[in-house]
């Protein structure tokens, strides 16, 4: 007689979610996905975040598994380093590593299409749309959903994964049912996205293998390269200033003074009426603890570890909790009961790590790079990178490449991780960590600054 296959329910048909459905399902395991929007590959036009994103090697490696690396590279734009966009128009690299290491520029909404098909191919999968989570029961595996035309629908599983986001419904639900620690902070700044179209003769208009950067000390944006041959830019400041620019003659004041060499390449018009038509949307970090509820419940993704965008890295560390899912699955021979508290002990310490660094590399990206002493440091990191590869490895290759063991370890990165680890074991708040940091950075000469 043949086991039993789990059958496992995965709320959220988003990226991470379907994702962990073709891990799950390569597995063997019977999955029903349920995403409360449309199918997305059916939509002519989808709303959401950014249309593209950071794809690093924490995120190839999750694709690599389930064989959809090399689908998803042909549809990417590499970027080698940032390319700094100074007041006076000048421009200047900085690179990530070295120079075989980057990221990858890929459409969000391209990326999503091809993981549901892939999900789909499975004959263990089942995907519902425009279903709605609606309650779960931890003790029975009961989940609860409502569809578009209003009617209810149970169904009772072995155990229910929610991939479905920040605002997770399965998080709701689990902090019913357990002791669950829960942590949630909106920044000050605010983001709204702008284009910078293809050139008349359907060209870049920018250098194509560059995150692009207009660091502004208080705030900045960026632009990542799309296939179209344009670029998707991305304010982040302040709500205050965002709120003060009330006219077109606000904004285009505004822009000549800040990003004067972005005008002529978005064009006056275009920039007026999108911005003038957008509101400023916030960002928020989360951190809970932890991931499971007995041998019924487990969220992963933005539902257990939302991060600001700034490592880039809420995606790729999305897709490294599959990963991790996986391994542990493997260890405990898929035994929920052990699987899921090891999943929570073992995943928990490196996501809230990621959400404060992902917060610190903000200060970098608007402020530091504008710093002689950052960009020694840089080199210095590179150099030392270069001669001892297995025992230096700066902090931003290896929040990358999620290099976290061989060697003698003894690094400027681990340095990072470890501090912010202990600051979360011993209740110091990572604002009280950066109000220190920006003290010693003030007390640096001008000169360096």
């Amino acid at each position: 007689m043949s086991e039993r296959k789990p059958h496992v329910v995965v709320v959220g048909g988003g990226l991470v979610g379907a994702l962990n459905t073709c891990f799950l399902a390569k597995r063997g395991f019977i999955v029903d996905l349920y995403e409360k929007r449309s199918d997305i590959r059916k939509a002519e036009h989808v709303k959401g975040r950014s249309i593209n994103l950071a794809l690093s090697t924490r995120g190839r490696t999750a694709l690599r598994m389930v064989g959809l690396e090399d689908t998803v590279l042909e549809n990417g734009i590499p970027m080698h380093a940032r390319m700094i966009h100074d007041p006076d128009g000048s421009r200047r690299p900085i690179l990530y590593g070295k120079e075989d290491q980057y990221i990858m520029s890929v459409d969000r909404r391209r990326l999503n299409e091809v993981l549901l098909t892939a999900a789909e191919k499975n004959p263990n999968v089942t995907c519902h749309f425009e279903h709605k989570l609606v309650s779960c029961d931890f003790k029975t595996g009961e989940a609860e959903f409502i569809n578009n035309e209003g009617k209810r629908i149970k169904k009772t599983v072995d155990l229910i994964v929610g991939n479905d986001g920040a605002f997770s419904g399965v998080r709701k639900e689990m902090m019913k049912a357990t002791l669950l620690d829960y942590q949630q902070q909106y920044i000050p700044h605010g983001y709204m996205e702008l284009t910078i179209p293809p050139s008349p003769k359907d060209e870049y208009l920018m250098e194509t293998n560059y995150l692009h950067i207009w660091p502004r000390n208080e705030f900045m944006m960026i632009a990542l390269p799309n296939l179209d041959k344009s670029f998707t830019c991305t304010l982040f400041m302040p709500f205050e200033i965002f709120n003060s620019i009330k006219t077109e003659e606000d904004l285009m004041n505004f822009f000549r003074d800040k990003f004067p060499d972005s005008i002529p390449l978005m064009g006056e018009e275009t920039l007026k009426q999108i911005f003038m038509s957008s509101k400023a949307l916030p960002m928020v970090s989360i951190k809970c603890s932890p991931y499971h509820v007995e041998d019924k419940g487990l969220i992963m993704g933005d539902a257990a570890h939302a991060m600001v965008p700034f490592y880039g890295q809420g995606m790729n560390a999305g897709f490294e909790d599959c990963i991790a899912l996986d391994e542990i699955l493997d260890l405990y021979k898929n035994d929920f009961s052990k699987a899921l508290p090891a999943y929570s002990e073992t995943r928990t310490v490196d996501a809230h790590a990621i959400c404060d660094l992902a917060m610190y590399n903000y200060v970098e990206m608007r402020k530091s790079v504008n710093s002689k002493l950052f960009l020694m440091r840089k080199k210095l990191d590179n150099l030392l990178f270069t001669i001892f590869p297995n025992s230096w490895i700066p902090l931003y290759t290896m929040i990358l490449t999620k290099v976290l063991s061989g060697g003698m370890m003894v690094l400027l990165g681990v340095c990072a991780l470890s501090a912010l680890r202990i600051c979360n074991q011993r209740g110091i708040t990572f604002q009280t960590l950066t109000d220190k940091a920006m003290e010693l950075w003030e007390s640096f000469p001008p000169v360096y600054r």
